[in-house]
Formats: structure tokens, C-alpha cells, sequence
């Protein structure tokens, strides 16, 4: 995509200040969009905003805790005073926890589940409504192979709410659709990331690698690329899908 900046389009990232998300942000700057960097650190979101452009011309960074909808709804009236308009959303942040199921509390799998499936329906809800307004837009959900097989190294509430994640998909693709606005998940495997790292010691490793068929962990700009693709005006035909990435481990 080859754009002046004055019709560049606009992608928000959430959890864009590091790991995969970070890596999100940085393919779709590349491939021409302005991109809000949101984060529920703001200085850290800030600093990865610079990371893509330091001058603040084709990259902003806006706090955004995402388990507040009135949050989305501010960090979307930001952007629109910024740029003017806002085409793609990736929704991409959320918690992690690897509690084993017979520990978890009740509370506990609450607050997961709320804050990444909660917080995702939030953001197709502000963005998707908006984007419905403007007759055009892009939504990449962020699920999980967890979603899919009730995970491996992640806890039950993470799975339960990465699987959650995969079916709102399908209801605002159906919702949205009409008004010219793809809605689409991404279910990646394990990824070389720092949250992989945190959850795999590295004495794990090998274990883990030995039951990827691929052999090896996926490539964070891989999933960059994806979005990039589900973020074209072309990819109009393709809504409601969930794009595995896991190097075999999960296969329809």
C-alpha cells in the first residue's frame, strides 16, 4: 500500500506496546497505515509508538484499558481528532494466566474472561458501530489455538475466553457485514514471544517444540502479515473466519 499521508489509512492496535502485538503494529505501519498504538501503559505504548516513527507523523499512542468500553469510545473520539478517521482494528491485548483448572477460583476466571472477551466485544461494539457509520472497516480478532483445543500451556479461563473470542467473531461478522465491515480472528499457535517465554520455562522447550509437527515456534511478523491481509479493502469476501496459525498442532 503506497499512500500519501493524507489518505493513509488508520489501524488501532491494542496491547501494541510489546510482544506480538508490538510486531502487529510495526507490519501495518510498514505496509503504509497510520497506527495507534494503544496499551494500557501509556508510556510504554508511547515508546513503541516512537519505535515506528518519532516524529508522531504516521504514529500515536493513546492508553487504553480494554476492559473499559468507555475507554475504546475515548481512545476512537482521539483518533478521529487526530486523524480524522479510523479504518481497521485489531483487537490484540489481553491477560494470561496458566493456573491449573482445579485452582482456579471462581473470581479468578471471572476476571480473565471478562477482560479478554469482554474487552474484545467492547471494541467490535465502539469500533464496530463506527466503522458500520463510515461504511467501511476491518476488524482482526486476536483468539488462540487455546480456543481450539483447550490449550497447552495457557489456563482454562484463557482458552474459555479465546474460544469465546472465536464465536463473537462470527456474530459481528453477521451483524456487520452489510454495511461493508469484515470481522476476523486469527488463532495462533505458540509464537516466539515474551508471553511464551513467561509461560514455557526453558527447560520446557524441547518438550513443547517435539509436539509442534513444524518443529518450531511461529513467527510473530508472520501474524503481522496476516492482518495486513484481512486489513485490505479486498479481503471484502472474507468475513467470520478464524485463520489458524500453529504449526500443525490444531487441524480442521
Amino acid at each position: 500500500m503506497t499512500t500519501s499521508i493524507a489518505t493513509q489509512p488508520v489501524a488501532l492496535v491494542t496491547g501494541a506496546a510489546q510482544g506480538v502485538g508490538f510486531h502487529i503494529a510495526s507490519r501495518l505501519h510498514q505496509a503504509g497505515y497510520r497506527v495507534v498504538v494503544t496499551d494500557i501503559n501509556v508510556d510504554a505504548a508511547q515508546t513503541a509508538a516512537n519505535q515506528l516513527d518519532s516524529s508522531g507523523a504516521t504514529a500515536m499512542a493513546v492508553g487504553l484499558n480494554i476492559a473499559s468500553k468507555s475507554d475504546y469510545q475515548q481512545a476512537l473520539d482521539a483518533v478521529i481528532d487526530r486523524w480524522g478517521s479510523v479504518q481497521v482494528l485489531v483487537n490484540n491485548a489481553a491477560v494470561t494466566r496458566a493456573t491449573p483448572v482445579m485452582e482456579i477460583s471462581l473470581e479468578e476466571f471471572n476476571e480473565v474472561v471478562s477482560i479478554n472477551l469482554g474487552g474484545c466485544f467492547g471494541g467490535c461494539q465502539v469500533m464496530g458501530a463506527y466503522m458500520a457509520e463510515q461504511g467501511f472497516g476491518r476488524i482482526i480478532n486476536m483468539a488462540s489455538l487455546a480456543g481450539q483445543n483447550g490449550g497447552t500451556s495457557t489456563g482454562a479461563h484463557y482458552a474459555a475466553s479465546k474460544g469465546g473470542i472465536i464465536t463473537i467473531t462470527k456474530v459481528f461478522a453477521k451483524e456487520l457485514a452489510a454495511s461493508g465491515v469484515t470481522v476476523n480472528a486469527i488463532a495462533p499457535g505458540p509464537i516466539e514471544s515474551p508471553m511464551v517465554k513467561a509461560l514455557v520455562p526453558e527447560e520446557r522447550l524441547p518438550g513443547l517444540l517435539a509436539n509442534i509437527p513444524a518443529g518450531r515456534l511461529g513467527d510473530a511478523d508472520f501474524i503481522g502479515d496476516m492482518v495486513v491481509q484481512l486489513a485490505r479493502p479486498e479481503a471484502y469476501f472474507t468475513t467470520g473466519t478464524t485463520w489458524d496459525v500453529n504449526g500443525g498442532l490444531f487441524m480442521r
